[in-house]
């Protein structure tokens, strides 16, 4: 008889929990995805007339999910890399005698996992702000340039600037008139935002469960807290960290779908963030920021939540199995 998984080797399970999260974040809230991209996109255009536009042409329901299928695979796959990578990094970083000396590790190398911490709703390893910073980080960037491809072809199918009618079509005509390059418009604005964004995220969202649990703490029994209120807990977490975040890094998403988008106008992103300015003012850096910081704080926090409590299910169920061999 096969053993049980461990706790020690849980990197498929993160790929297909973060896969999972993807999968349903990207489904339900595409429809504000697509307006983001379609305020950005052009100066002239408002949240409210671009959905009166949508809304008044045919097939406007399907209309609003628009680029659901590209934004499924790139959320998806990349939720899933990054949050194994994250897990992997994290571990690494938790289990280094060496950082532990320096104070990266904010609890002990030799104490349990984060689950057993009386004051805290999490299911990871509880690192220092500068270790979540930096963690976060790199993983972002590194599931963003792995994804980028399909990033480009999301936000193009997004935006009404062009007609796509397939994925291989739209893969075929970038190739065609950008070569690979048209694949990675973007990707300097993409990981500036990106990596600063889920490197915030991550500093944001273990803090606020932290002081959060502490809250909860005071008037609840430990078995109480963990198990009614950290959903909640994470879920509210969630929800502050992404809005943080989000609005630090806005202007660089801006830039960002100005690159993909018009490639033939903006060279690069020093250039096209002068332009905008210039032409449009300070303001348009800040296009979307309002539809990106609702959908951020939903899709982030119930990524998060989700895939905290899969892992906190699973590795109780792990520790079982290893206690029962």
């Amino acid at each position: 008889m096969a053993a049980a998984p461990t706790v020690a080797d849980p990197s498929a399970f993160h790929f297909i929990a973060g896969l999972g999260t993807g999968i349903l974040s990207a489904s339900l809230l595409q429809p504000a995805d697509l307006l983001k991209t379609r305020v950005q996109q052009a100066r002239s255009t408002s949240l409210l007339l671009t959905f009166r536009d949508i809304t008044r042409g045919p097939n406007s329901l399907r209309q609003l999910w628009r680029g659901t299928l590209p934004s499924v695979i790139r959320t998806g796959f990349g939720s899933a890399l990054y949050f194994s990578t994250l897990n992997a990094l994290r571990q690494h970083v938790f289990r280094s005698n060496l950082l532990s000396s320096t104070g990266v590790v904010s609890v002990p190398a030799t104490q349990a996992r984060s689950s057993s911490p009386s004051s805290s709703s999490s299911s990871l390893p509880q690192l220092s702000n500068l270790a979540n910073l930096t963690t976060g980080a790199i993983a972002r960037a590194s599931a963003g340039l792995i994804m980028m491809p399909i990033t480009v072809i999301k936000v193009r199918y997004e935006s009404n600037l062009y007609s796509y009618k397939s994925l291989l079509g739209a893969g075929s005509a970038i190739f065609k008139h950008e070569g690979m390059k048209g694949f990675f418009s973007g990707f300097g604005a993409t990981a500036i935002r990106d990596a600063p964004y889920a490197g915030l995220y991550v500093v944001f969202y273990e803090q606020s469960k932290r002081r959060l649990s502490h809250l909860q703490s005071a008037t609840s029994s430990l078995g109480e807290m963990k198990t009614r209120s950290s959903v909640p807990i994470n879920f509210v977490s969630g929800v502050l960290a992404a809005g943080f975040a989000t609005a630090i890094t806005n202007p660089f998403d801006a830039v960002k779908t100005r690159l993909q988008l018009m490639p033939g106008k903006y060279a690069n992103m020093v250039q096209a963030s002068r332009q905008m300015v210039r032409e449009e003012g300070v303001r348009s850096l800040f296009d979307g920021l309002g539809l990106r910081m609702g959908r951020k704080a939903v899709s982030s926090a119930l990524a998060w939540t989700v895939y905290e409590e899969l892992v906190r299910r699973a590795e109780g169920r792990w520790t079982e199995a290893d206690a029962s061999l």
